[in-house]
């Protein structure tokens, strides 16, 4: 049950696994006190999700191949959704560090393999 929750979940906020909405950065700290609580069930699907949001970069693509054009502007909203995700799963770095330095493996692994797209996504450039 609670991974159809978490299936939900992401594509309301995260549709496809690659595409943020303006919701998805709000809803990053609640995901993140999630992964922090030692009583949650499906943190290695909580930690997948954050991963896609930290990844993403869907709109940032399109607004750079519309650049010099007039569609440019329009995804600038979108963008900016991107860079607030990105930023809101960063700022929970310890949190995940936290869970990457668990004794059990089914979070720590997930928890470190997010680790690694932090470390390897770079930041989104200043518009």
């Amino acid at each position: 049950m609670a991974r159809i929750a978490i299936d939900d979940l992401g594509d309301a906020i995260c549709a496809l696994g690659f595409v943020v909405g303006e919701a998805t950065a709000p809803t990053v700290p609640f995901l993140l006190e999630l992964v922090g609580s030692p009583h949650v069930a499906c943190g290695a699907e909580l930690l997948d999700l954050l991963g896609d949001m930290c990844r993403t970069d869907q709109w940032h693509t399109a607004a750079a191949a519309t650049r010099d054009r007039k569609h440019d502007a329009s995804y600038q909203q979108q963008t900016g959704w991107e860079t607030a995700a990105r930023t809101a799963v960063y700022a929970g770095r310890s949190v995940i560090e936290g869970v990457a330095s668990s004794v059990r493996p089914e979070e720590a692994a997930p928890a470190r393999k997010l680790l690694q797209v932090m470390d390897y996504t770079l930041p989104f450039p200043e518009p």
